[in-house]
């Protein structure tokens, strides 16, 4: 089960007690204080992980504790520190904390870390309270609490190539035919109901990652047919690739259906239609889809879109690996902000 949104509290570990004890020793009347100071509670921490590629492990338990230190002993014996507790989350998730909406953090590399729950401070043993004038204090301090909050976490997909179309354009089949990834292909819309990574390997072992977006449909941008849901995965993507049904469905035309596209994409967040775009036009076995990739060309002519004709259920590629290489490698080499 794919899971991009849950919501957790987490709870540090309160710190250990101060300890009141004093040296009692053979022929050593007065030996003075020796409580030793409480230990720290255990952090709660969040780490960036490619291993996971879902939150379903964390919506399970949504409590998660870490222990409490230890408190101190006579003998001047401190309490160690707990132990923290650290929860895997894949690469792209956003956390924030709920009561105040505030983002705590956006884990957008693999191996980041991030407290989100601070253990308490150990508490003092009475040795710290010794004065010139109060050499046997019976005090001794309590540890602190550990933080405790409730933290939401969403994620969304790091990718550096996005497919984007309608339902049943051939996204999936296109992953398929170019990756080891395997989303689900059907003959019906909505096969793909969430998003699927796919890497791209070239001879020179380098490594292009894909997703594959659920389609899209009129009025995404307003959340119809889970709209936000999919799109929020489109956000992070280095290049956008539109992958058209040349055969036309439902009596509309790929340019159509590229105007549409790109019209949902700006109304849900300004300027992300103009990410660097290529136009995957898909299904050219089908009737008429010649004649319609004149038309398209025609259509785009004053636009400066990389037009990449293909069959990806027959595995007929063209030039599709080489372009989408060169487009992700020049933005990286001219990055722009997210």
């Amino acid at each position: 089960m794919f899971v991009d949104k849950a919501t957790i509290t987490v709870k540090a570990g309160d710190g250990g007690n101060g300890c009141c004890s004093f040296h009692r020793e053979k022929f050593v009347p007065r030996g003075g204080p020796d409580g030793g100071d409480g230990g720290a509670g255990g952090n709660v921490i969040l780490e960036a992980t490619n291993s996971e590629q879902s939150l379903q492990a964390l919506v399970y338990n949504r409590h998660y504790q870490a222990q409490n230190g230890p408190g101190g002993k006579g003998s001047n014996l401190h309490g160690r520190k707990a132990p923290d507790i650290t929860l895997k989350v894949p690469v792209g998730t956003v956390v924030t904390d709920r009561s105040t909406g505030e983002v705590i953090a956006d884990m957008d590399e693999a191996g980041r870390q991030i407290v989100v729950a601070r253990g308490g401070r150990g508490g003092r043993g009475n040795p710290r309270f010794a004065t010139q004038t109060n050499r046997a204090p019976r005090e001794w301090e309590p540890g602190e609490p550990g933080e405790e909050r409730e933290i939401g976490l969403e994620l969304k997909t790091i990718a550096d190539v996005g497919l984007v179309g309608y339902p049943n354009a051939g996204k999936s089949t296109l992953l398929r035919a170019v990756s080891a990834a395997r989303p689900k292909v059907a003959p019906y819309p909505f096969t793909t109901l969430h998003p699927v990574v796919g890497v791209i390997e070239y001879p020179d072992y380098s490594r292009i990652t894909m997703a594959d977006i659920p389609g899209l449909i009129e009025g995404a941008h307003d959340n119809v047919g889970l709209g936000h849901a999919f799109l929020k995965h489109i956000e992070r993507t280095t290049v956008l690739a539109y992958v058209l049904d040349m055969g036309g469905v439902d009596g509309r035309t790929p340019w159509d259906d590229l105007a549409h596209l790109r019209e949902e994409l700006e109304l849900y967040m300004k300027g992300l239609s103009k990410r660097a775009t290529i136009i995957v036009a898909n299904k050219m076995d089908l009737p008429g889809a010649e004649e319609n990739l004149e038309l398209l060309r025609s259509e785009l002519s004053h636009e400066l879109f990389e037009i990449i004709p293909v069959c990806a259920a027959d595995g007929e590629l063209g030039s599709f690996k080489e372009t989408i290489r060169k487009a992700v490698e020049a933005r990286r080499k001219s990055p722009f902000d997210f």
